[in-house]
């Protein structure tokens, strides 16, 4: 780029640069990284793009789009998403948060409502997530709900050591256990269980995203043969727990739901199950409920 250059021609050549390259949502993309190498975002960017490009930024910015260009996500580059009104550290160890998971953390919480109102009980409700990645369901949980006694389980020390940071960072109280799925667990009674596992199957994560397929770790990507290997070790795990949660969610695959249902059936724990749709209609989260 020149020195001459506007922030808004900064934004538009890095969009159309962006979209010749194949990159999803270039604009978005573009805004992303120029709100983070300017440290401005909201009103203060807006009213700064007729401004000259700061000089001093080009070298970060022209790194930046170099970077996003060769399909590493905006998330990995800037460093955070959002997830529930709270900014998360996201890293190349764990998945990058998504919207939809946030449905699933709503419906948990409406659920443990309904089933426990006023959370009004001799102890403290006990809940665990399961693969917890960057932290963001457990964190969620723990702040929405501090009466709560939160953990969270991942087989990836790295992945911990992000979720761990991010609890720091919003005083939130987890308890993080490193081990594979519900086995760090064994022993313990469980009021609420919550995951969201590795899902894709294996054939399919060569034709994922790019920005998925090659950044994303694939220890949190693949579940196995048809997905569903991470939700039958956990509903055979449960027999390690001390008591079956009362009130268990899982997010899933398109697809997914009507088989994940049948095997929360199955169990026989659980006398209700909800299926959810994500905000594309898609049925993306599966809940078991003991009423």
């Amino acid at each position: 780029m020149t020195t001459k250059q506007s922030i808004r021609e900064a934004f538009a050549e890095a969009s159309s640069f962006f979209m010749g390259c194949g990159v999803l949502e270039p604009q978005r993309n573009a805004q992303l990284l120029l709100e983070h190498v300017l440290g401005m975002s909201g009103t203060a960017y807006y009213m700064a793009l007729p401004d000259p490009f700061p000089a001093a930024a080009i070298a970060a910015w022209e790194d930046v789009v170099t970077r996003k260009a060769a399909g590493e996500p905006a998330q990995y580059i800037i460093g955070e998403q959002e997830f529930y009104g709270l900014l998360f550290e996201v890293t190349p160890a764990v998945l990058i948060p998504r919207p939809e998971t946030e449905l699933l953390v709503e419906a948990v919480l409406q659920q443990a409502e309904r089933l426990w109102p006023g959370y009004a009980q001799p102890a403290p409700l006990v809940a665990a997530d399961i693969g917890t990645g960057s932290g963001a369901i457990a964190v969620s949980l723990a702040v929405q709900a501090p009466s709560w006694h939160v953990h969270a389980s991942d087989i990836s020390p790295a992945a911990l050591r992000v979720a761990e940071r991010n609890a720091t960072r919003h005083a939130a109280s987890v308890a993080f256990r490193e081990g594979n799925l519900l086995v760090p667990f064994a022993g313990m009674g469980l009021d609420i269980l919550v995951s969201n596992p590795p899902y894709i199957p294996a054939r399919d994560i060569a034709g994922l995203q790019p920005e998925v397929r090659d950044f994303e770790p694939r220890l949190a990507l693949d579940g196995g043969m048809d997905g569903l290997n991470p939700y039958r070790i956990m509903l055979e795990q449960i027999a390690l727990l001390a008591t079956p949660p009362r009130l268990i969610g899982f997010e899933l695959g398109m697809g997914q739901a009507e088989d994940i249902a049948t095997l929360l059936r199955h169990t026989g724990y659980w006398n209700e199950i909800i299926t959810i749709p994500d905000y594309a209609g898609i049925d993306r989260h599966v809940l078991g409920v003991r009423v």
